[in-house]
């Protein structure tokens, strides 16, 4: 599983009450091209607490899409406004999938013992 930031010294009950409360497990998108290659990639996972706006982590992303994204032809510019979209109406949330992860190592770790 990918690096998900924003979780140091949460314990697992303030990570779940912070869940029930409305916080999400969220990725960004950002676009780097040259010339004629052009990639539109994931941030790592940000764990967006209820009371904080997603904008907080995703402007490094739309800035990275911004200075090198548009470059590449004739992808750059479709991905880039992608990038761009996705990061501006708060990015992908994957907090279901991210559960379902957590749940199945848990529950094959269990199993293991």
């Amino acid at each position: 599983m990918a690096i998900i930031k924003n979780t140091e010294g949460l314990s697992t009950d303030q990570l779940n009450d912070e869940l029930q409360k409305g916080a999400k497990f969220v990725v960004f998108s950002y676009t780097i091209s040259i010339i004629f290659l052009s990639s539109k990639r994931p941030s790592d996972i940000y764990f967006i607490k209820s009371d904080e706006p997603s904008s907080k982590y995703s402007w490094k992303y739309s800035l990275l899409t911004l200075f090198f994204g548009w470059w590449g032809i004739p992808f750059g510019p479709i991905f880039s406004i992608a990038s761009f979209y996705r990061n501006f109406t708060g990015g992908k949330d994957i907090t279901n999938e991210v559960l379902h992860q957590i749940n199945t190592h848990h529950v094959e770790s269990s199993n293991s013992i």
